[in-house]
């Protein structure tokens, strides 16, 4: 039996990645609709999605645009009749489950990370909470993305632990081994350099701040030592800024977004993940994938993906000082670095596959749709 899943999606970035590798991998018995925001790129999906459908989605509230998604999310669900509708991130996750408030379809959501997470002010926080935990009831399955996302939602009540599915995050191993390798002079990098680098958006949760920061003493150090950022936000303006404060602009690469951020990846002797908060960390398993040594932050989920000192180096949160002793003694012992390497590749492939993703994914679906 063919199941229908209606997937709905306003963030991109990760969450964009998660589902290119949940469609290309999933079972040949599920029917994947995908009913997303102006943010994606709809040809990354034309070969794994059934049918893609494009609407206009604020990130933010806007009352206006925000009725027309939850009108638009209806029409799909009564056009297309799917079994399961699986909701990805918080405002994809409230829009959807006020669109199918009133029919009977099984609605799975997946947060992504939680939004009350997030640095923000208390009254935000305050009523993330109230709006997950007002919703829950009229959802079937809660998806989280790590224990630590499980363990956060038991500890504000959000809902029962019943309703709480752990699917652990995973990467596409085949996909980032086999990626071409651009040569450094390709890419706009120094041929002799040690590259540093980190993939994530340029906003406060990735702490690109602390990048630079930490930078500006690695340099102190490796002279040579050149550093990259893979994406884009809204802080490029102001880390620029901030860059050439430090006049480190000569030795430093923001790129934007790109299409394939493993070109980098395969480019750099030592990767960071500075985030203040996160839901997993989808850039840690790619640097074990790509055989990277890493440096990440010890918050909410990164702990349950990283031992410390045995598959990477974790540090405290904002610490730019320990980050780049940590950087540095990477760079300068090899045999630490190899065995992080080493041990790196073991924990990704043996917990961090996106086809171990799909297999649990499916079964998910499976339970539910026997259920109705």
């Amino acid at each position: 039996m063919t199941i229908r899943v209606l997937h709905v999606a306003e963030a991109a970035g990760g969450v964009e990645r998660y589902l290119q590798g949940l469609f290309k991998y999933t079972s040949q018995d599920v029917e994947n609709i995908l009913l997303c925001s102006q943010n994606y790129d709809k040809d990354k999906f034309r070969a794994y999605a059934k049918k893609i459908i494009q609407i206009e989605m604020a990130h933010d509230i806007n009352r206006k645009k925000d009725i027309r998604a939850v009108n638009s999310i209806k029409a799909a669900v009564k056009q297309y009749h799917p079994d399961i509708v699986y909701a990805h991130s918080s405002k994809a996750g409230a829009l959807t489950r006020l669109a199918c408030l009133f029919n009977r379809v099984p609605v799975i959501y997946n947060p992504h990370g939680w939004a009350f997470n997030m640095h923000q002010s208390q009254k935000k926080v305050t009523a993330y909470k109230l709006i997950e935990r007002i919703q829950a009831p009229f959802t079937k399955k809660i998806v989280c993305i790590s224990e630590a996302e499980k363990q956060s939602a038991i500890k504000n009540k959000i809902c029962s632990k019943e309703k709480l599915s752990v699917i652990t995050n995973g990467v596409d191993i085949d996909y980032i081994q086999s990626a071409p390798k651009l040569s450094r002079k390709e890419l706009g990098i120094p041929e002799n350099a040690v590259v540093i680098g980190q993939i994530g958006r340029l906003s406060p949760q990735k702490a690109p701040d602390i990048f630079v920061k930490m930078a500006t003493l690695v340099k102190k150090e490796i002279p040579h030592a050149f550093f990259v950022m893979v994406g884009d936000g809204e802080l490029r303006d102001e880390i620029w800024k901030l860059i050439k404060s430090k006049h480190l602009e000569d030795s430093f690469l923001i790129t934007g977004w790109v299409e394939n951020p493993t070109i980098y990846l395969k480019n750099m002797d030592v990767a960071t993940l500075l985030s203040r908060w996160e839901g997993f960390g989808l850039a840690i398993a790619e640097y074990m994938c790509a055989g990277v040594p890493l440096v990440a932050t010890n918050v909410d989920a990164i702990p349950y993906v990283v031992s410390n000192g045995v598959d990477g180096i974790l540090v405290e949160k904002d610490d730019f000082e320990q980050a780049a002793k940590k950087v540095i003694e990477i760079e300068k012992d090899k045999k630490l670095a190899n065995k992080l390497i080493k041990n790196g590749l073991v924990t990704v492939t043996m917990k961090y596959s996106v086809r171990r993703v799909c297999s649990e994914t499916y079964k998910l679906y499976n339970k539910i749709t026997k259920e109705r």
